[in-house]
């Protein structure tokens, strides 16, 4: 599955090329238009230039998983807005969210790290 999501990725990537190269090497000769084979190359040539340069900072960003709601709050920090006794409220970035504590009680206003998720309850601790 990895193997075939590489792949897509760098079809995306190198889709350029291709086009251009056909159209400059193909489609346009076809059309009675001939383009000098060497500013064919040449085109072609910094195209392929551009991808070494900046495929290693997109490939960093088309590998990164989306992450929403619950997930995307694990290893935050949260602020208790009520007892954790050991369920209870605590808001993350202006969002209120059901929250239980995983080693017991704890006072309202305190500091928590998310831990994890149990449906849409997450899991805190106190922070260290």
């Amino acid at each position: 599955m990895k193997s075939l999501k590489n792949a897509l990725k760098l079809s995306g990537i190198l889709i350029d090329e291709i086009v251009v190269g056909l159209f400059l090497l193909v489609i346009l000769p076809s059309a009675g238009i001939e383009i000098p084979l060497k500013v064919s190359l040449t085109i072609i040539t910094l195209l392929i230039l551009k991808d070494v340069l900046f495929v290693p900072l997109l490939w960093k960003v088309l590998d990164k998983k989306v992450e929403v709601g619950g997930e995307a709050l694990v290893g935050r920090e949260a602020t208790t807005v009520e007892n954790l006794n050991p369920e209870g409220v605590v808001k993350v970035g202006g969002e209120y969210w059901r929250a239980e504590s995983i080693e017991g009680d704890i006072k309202a206003g305190e500091k928590v790290k998310i831990v994890g998720l149990s449906g849409l309850k997450l899991l805190v601790e106190r922070q260290k």
